[in-house]
């Protein structure tokens, strides 16, 4: 299954999307970037990774230009 592209923009939103796209079977997310990598991204990408578990992939958009292609 290719990586779930997420563009949701507060942390609690993020994590809700991870949650109900790892009930649809992903593994793999790659959080959009809306604050050019900066605190905001770092905050979304660390609910994305605690609601998503160990045993996904979370990565930032900016960090993974073959994942998001694999997602569009």
């Amino acid at each position: 299954m290719s990586a779930a592209l997420i563009s949701a923009r507060r942390p609690d939103e993020v994590a809700r999307k991870v949650e109900q796209l790892l009930r649809q079977g992903h593994l793999r997310f790659v959080i959009a970037t809306i604050d050019h990598g900066g605190m905001l991204d770092l905050e979304r990408l660390g609910a994305a990774r605690y609601a998503a578990g160990l045993q996904s992939v979370v990565e930032l958009e900016e960090t993974a230009p073959v994942a998001v292609a694999a997602a569009r």
